[in-house]
């Protein structure tokens, strides 16, 4: 795979950045790395949000090798995600699998956007996607649309995650998806709406020596689509930084790691685990100064039944300078508890 990676690095940028759609909605089974990535915020129209949620699902190859005759073989790993946040009841619920890929069971195909982790799903379809997913004491069905195109994170979809040059990903995004769903929480059925953010992304290395990260994806009320992320050392010191920010009439942009500041301004301490997480955030790029604050404190996700890794995964909401709120999605924070696992 670090062969795989220096051929790559020696193409130049635009060559590696062609992504091709269909085809780049679908896996990438010779990459190491890949993940499909969905959040959103869910109630009454024209009142704040009630609910927030995550569905992710990892693909990795497996110990079988690729070429192994038996399709029951381990020749890829899928891992997904999930989790509701109650933000009344300030209560998060999720759950996690780690399956093999099976035909028709556990898959994630190839040419186009269809996962199945059993009865965990994602699919495009002619309007946008449709998703559902279980998870304790709930049920949720998601009908997503979009008529935007994709956002090509980074240039061209070619995503830096530092100043070697293999460390990149392919990496676009799906935000301001309209969304309809249903849910099934403790037997009680609810028919909500609201906004979600999709990210699909894969690499074959660009981690490095980070030893964790901190990103966000924000919908804003003004049709605008936020993404910054930092990926820090060790030592707790930034390595590298980047994002984006879609606004409706205007050309994508792209943000260099020096146009990027992300401050924690609070922290919270897990009675579970001990770890410590930045919870709101002072913000400042291209897209102006701003202020990141949880919806709630405990939304840390100890996935290490699956992935190995405990990390925070929660509904946030956005604050322009003048403390106004302007929009809501999501926040993700790894490397508190633990080190993430390396590419």
């Amino acid at each position: 795979m670090k062969r795989r990676a220096l051929l790559l690095a020696a193409l130049p940028l635009h060559a590696r950045a062609a992504l091709r759609f269909p085809a780049d909605f679908g896996a990438h089974p010779a990459q190491s790395i890949e993940w499909w990535y969905v959040t959103g915020l869910l109630g009454t129209p024209g009142q704040p949000p009630r609910y927030g949620y995550q569905l992710t699902f990892f693909r990795v190859p497996g110990p079988a090798p690729s070429d192994h005759p038996s399709p029951l073989a381990a020749k890829q790993l899928l891992l997904g995600h999930v989790a509701l946040s109650d933000l009344v009841a300030r209560k998060q619920r999720h759950n996690q699998r780690l399956l093999r890929a099976l035909p028709g069971v556990v898959e994630a195909r190839v040419g186009d956007c269809a996962l199945k982790l059993r009865d965990w799903t994602l699919a495009r379809t002619a309007e946008g996607y449709r998703a559902a997913f279980t998870g304790p004491g709930f049920t949720l069905e998601l009908q997503l649309a979009t008529s935007a195109p994709p956002l090509l994170q980074g240039e061209g979809g070619v995503s830096r995650k530092g100043s070697d040059e293999d460390q990149f990903s392919h990496y676009y995004s799906r935000p301001q998806l309209a969304t309809t769903a249903d849910l099934m929480l403790d037997g009680r059925p609810q028919r909500l709406a609201g906004r979600a953010w999709l990210d699909h992304e894969w690499s074959d290395n660009y981690l490095g020596d980070t030893a964790g990260w901190d990103w966000l994806g924000i919908n804003l009320h003004d049709g605008r689509a936020l993404t910054l992320f930092q990926l820090r050392r060790e030592d707790g010191q930034r390595d590298w930084a980047g994002g984006s920010v879609r606004t409706p009439g205007q050309a994508d942009r792209s943000f260099r790691p020096d146009e990027v500041v992300m401050t924690p301004l609070r922290h919270w301490t897990s009675p579970v685990t001990g770890g410590r997480w930045p919870v709101a955030w002072r913000l400042q790029s291209p897209a102006g100064e701003m202020r990141l604050e949880a919806a709630f404190d405990a939304q840390e996700v100890d996935a290490r039944r699956s992935s190995g890794l405990v990390y925070w995964e929660g509904a946030a909401r956005l604050l322009d300078a003048a403390g106004q709120e302007i929009g809501w999605g999501y926040l993700e924070l790894t490397g508190y508890v633990g080190k993430p696992p390396m590419v």
